[in-house]
């Protein structure tokens, strides 16, 4: 699918995977049991711009962990729903309450559990190295892989479609 100028400036919410997406992927485990992931700085220099030029970000995963919890809120992130098990009745309920239509969301995931999300979304986004499923119904495939700055890729090309960045 081929992505369009409409795609990019009707877009006011993005919504991110965690795993895959705004980390590589990789969960470094330590013999107390931490689990520790690495985050990209240039895709967290990107969601406080959107944040502060007036775009909802929200997070929508499917593991719970304290540390991921802390660096989504230093980045100002507010809607963070951790622990998803159904990642669609999240979604739905989230753009309900919010008063989002769908078609202004752009959500960038990486893997199935992320699949019915994104076929209800605007504008489907996903990083470079994403599953093959995934990325055949994307209507942005990031050049960046996950945790790459596949983030600041897609927010930084909606931004400059909108001259806000």
């Amino acid at each position: 699918m081929a992505i369009t100028q409409t795609d990019l400036t009707r877009i006011n919410t993005f919504i991110f995977d965690v795993d895959g997406v705004l980390t590589d992927g990789l969960l470094y485990c330590f013999a107390d049991g931490e689990q520790v992931r690495a985050f990209n700085i240039k895709d967290g220099f990107a969601i406080k711009h959107a944040i502060r030029q007036g775009y909802r970000v929200a997070v929508i995963s499917g593991k719970d962990e304290t540390g991921v919890r802390k660096r989504l809120k230093q980045l100002g992130i507010e809607d963070i729903y951790l622990g998803v098990e159904e990642k669609v009745d999240t979604f739905e309920d989230y753009i309900y309450m919010q008063g989002i239509h769908p078609a202004t969301v752009a959500y960038m995931g990486d893997d199935m559990p992320d699949f019915e999300v994104m076929e209800r979304c605007g504008l489907r986004a996903c990083p470079a190295d994403a599953a093959e499923d995934i990325r055949e119904i994307s209507t942005f495939i990031s050049t960046k892989k996950g945790g790459r700055g596949a983030v600041r890729e897609l927010i930084e090309q909606i931004m400059k479609a909108q001259d806000k960045w």
